[in-house]
């Protein structure tokens, strides 16, 4: 096998997920390829009918959210470990068509062709799900739901990684990844009404990130003032963010689920042994939780 190719794809758990559903939202952090550890949760959670009747991913989690919603077990793990090094996906050629490194048309048009999406299932209104990108002309998230935008350009906006790719324009709007503003999206869950929430983390507990925006953002961002306000405040809010959801976990506000050792894969990482490990961490992780996520949600 190709040795850009996650060598153990034969392993991956597949399938369809049962038609039973569990009432809860699920919040999916992003985190560019440490999304792999977000698909095994989720791939363990269908194998043992656990499905979710409202879904909200950021980035990569908007991507992961895909699969989960439309009941394919394995099927966004088998994209990622199978095209990683495919560059109209993720490279050069992806820049070329789609002007950013993730290549949404090669996706949508080429890889779904040969890996379909069950888009009945997806579609189908017993199950919510909402992405999150940033409104680079207010700096400020917006959500999109499935059956009120256009979803696939929805997700695109999503996960349009900045500084690297050019916005997606929705509306006349210019948008980029929901990590920009707000990296987990849990307050969709909040302005819903949920009241039972699971959020899956992509970085280990006792991850922070250094206050601030970055000189190349104040350079690449130097037209869009509001969305420059909106990111010097990021990352301390994704900090306040992940103190508030600790505490609400220790006191069984939410159910939260965290990598159980550090994450060293990084946003763009390429090795496909550490991809496919990540995504086994994942799963085994869920699969221990599995009893206190069922008290949890009783």
């Amino acid at each position: 096998m190709d040795s850009k190719v996650y060598r153990h794809l034969d392993k991956l758990p597949s399938g369809r997920a049962s038609e039973k559903l569990t009432h809860g939202c699920i919040v999916l952090e992003g985190g560019g390829w440490k999304g792999l550890y977000t698909l095994g949760v989720l791939d363990c959670l269908m194998k043992n009918d656990i499905n979710f009747t409202s879904t909200v991913g950021c980035s990569a989690g908007a991507l992961s959210a895909i699969g989960y919603v439309s009941g394919q077990i394995g099927w966004g793990a088998r994209i990622d470990l199978t095209y990683r090094h495919d560059s109209n996906y993720c490279g050069i050629g992806a820049i070329k068509r789609d002007h950013g490194v993730t290549g949404f048309t090669y996706l949508f048009k080429k890889i779904l062709r040969d890996m379909p999406l069950d888009k009945k299932r997806l579609n189908d209104p017993s199950r919510r799900l909402a992405v999150s990108a940033t409104n680079l002309l207010t700096g400020q998230v917006e959500y999109f739901e499935k059956g009120k935008c256009n979803l696939s350009k929805a997700i695109q906006a999503s996960a349009t990684v900045p500084y690297v790719s050019k916005p997606v324009i929705i509306n006349g709007v210019p948008y980029l990844d929901g990590g920009c503003t707000e990296k987990i999206p849990y307050p969709w869950c909040e302005q819903s009404g949920e009241e039972k929430v699971i959020v899956v983390r992509t970085r280990e507990l006792s991850y922070r990130r250094k206050p601030g925006v970055s000189k190349a953002a104040k350079l690449i961002y130097r037209k869009y003032p509001k969305l420059l306000e909106s990111m010097e405040k990021t990352n301390r809010r994704f900090n306040e963010m992940v103190d508030m959801l600790e505490e609400k976990s220790a006191s069984g506000g939410i159910f939260l689920i965290v990598p159980s050792k550090p994450v060293t894969v990084s946003r763009f990482d390429g090795d496909m042994d550490k991809l496919g490990a990540l995504y086994w961490q994942g799963y085994r992780d869920m699969n221990s939780r599995l009893d206190l996520l069922r008290d949890y949600l009783k």
